[in-house]
């Protein structure tokens, strides 16, 4: 009897990659497609992004997952394209037209209405989304026929700019909070014109700090002969947060969980209180908080190898 081939096993692999989600494919489905080339042990997204949606997608792997929080929390920004004149049931090009209308707009009319939704926004949540009512997603309550309240939640706007506009096609870029659903500022802004809307196509350009420019789709991560060299570090995460450096001693007692008095021993000590990386040698040991005083309180630590 021929024993079972034995699975290779799976590497510690730590690090961020900028992955450039293509159009038909899950976040998730993205994130595995991407953690079996990469044969990590450890790995997550950090937000998702619908199917029918492009573009960035950080993954992190190993050490990197657990400040992938802090990209959830982070403002992102996108390009969408919203088609004017017709209404899916899903807000999207996913979903079926329910209602169509003629489109007569002037550039004064959506500029005039792209305004009335920066700054803070009240938004209801679409019914095809994966929130969550009784333990069940609305999404599925939605393909049963059942519409159910939702209640606005408060989103801010940061940027909305109108980038082209050949009817009945809107080309938008938005800078948003975290939980903006762009498919709903899309029908909303249809609704503000009188012709209603859906969106026809979307892709995210950046995430926090994180840029497009450096993002690698799925076909070249495949076909790269090093794809572990197309990993950025962990600390990319962490780009927008001061850094304190440690002296041997210090990081010691860090690593151990300890809350540290700084003063002269410490390399570098950033003048605003609040979240910063820690350091030791070059070599991130974690994340913390400064607080008064100069005492640095370990917040989330790097496993020492």
């Amino acid at each position: 009897m021929n024993a079972r081939p034995q699975k290779k096993p799976r590497d510690l692999v730590d690090g961020v990659l900028l992955l450039d989600k293509p159009v038909g494919l899950s976040s998730n489905d993205a994130l595995i497609k991407a953690k079996r080339v990469m044969n990590a042990k450890k790995a997550g997204h950090t937000g998702t992004l619908d199917p029918f949606a492009t573009g960035l997608l950080p993954l992190c792997f190993g050490e990197a997952t657990k400040f992938s929080q802090d990209l959830l929390e982070a403002d992102k920004t996108y390009e969408a394209t919203v088609h004017l004149g017709i209404m899916t049931n899903t807000g999207d090009t996913e979903g079926e037209a329910i209602e169509t209308r003629e489109v007569d707009v002037t550039l004064e009319q959506i500029e005039a209405a792209l305004a009335r939704f920066r700054g803070p926004i009240l938004q209801v949540p679409p019914m095809y989304s994966a929130l969550k009512r009784d333990g069940k997603a609305l999404y599925e309550y939605a393909r049963e026929g059942i519409t159910l309240e939702r209640e606005a939640r408060p989103v801010t706007i940061h940027g909305l700019e109108l980038i082209g506009y050949e009817a009945p096609m809107l080309k938008i870029r938005v800078t948003c909070s975290k939980g903006t659903y762009v498919r709903v500022l899309g029908e909303d802004i249809g609704a503000a014109l009188g012709t209603g809307a859906h969106l026809n196509a979307l892709r995210r350009i950046q995430v926090g700090a994180l840029t497009a420019d450096a993002m690698i789709t799925l076909e070249d991560l495949q076909a790269h002969a090093e794809p572990l060299s197309m990993l950025a570090p962990v600390d990319a995460l962490l780009s927008s947060f001061p850094s304190v450096q440690l002296t041997p001693e210090l990081a010691k007692r860090f690593l151990n969980g300890q809350r540290l008095a700084l003063g002269k021993e410490s390399v570098m000590v950033p003048q605003e209180l609040g979240r910063v990386r820690v350091y030791h040698e070059g070599k991130l040991l974690g994340t913390a908080n400064l607080q008064e005083y100069a005492i640095l309180a370990p917040e989330r630590l790097i496993a020492a190898t």
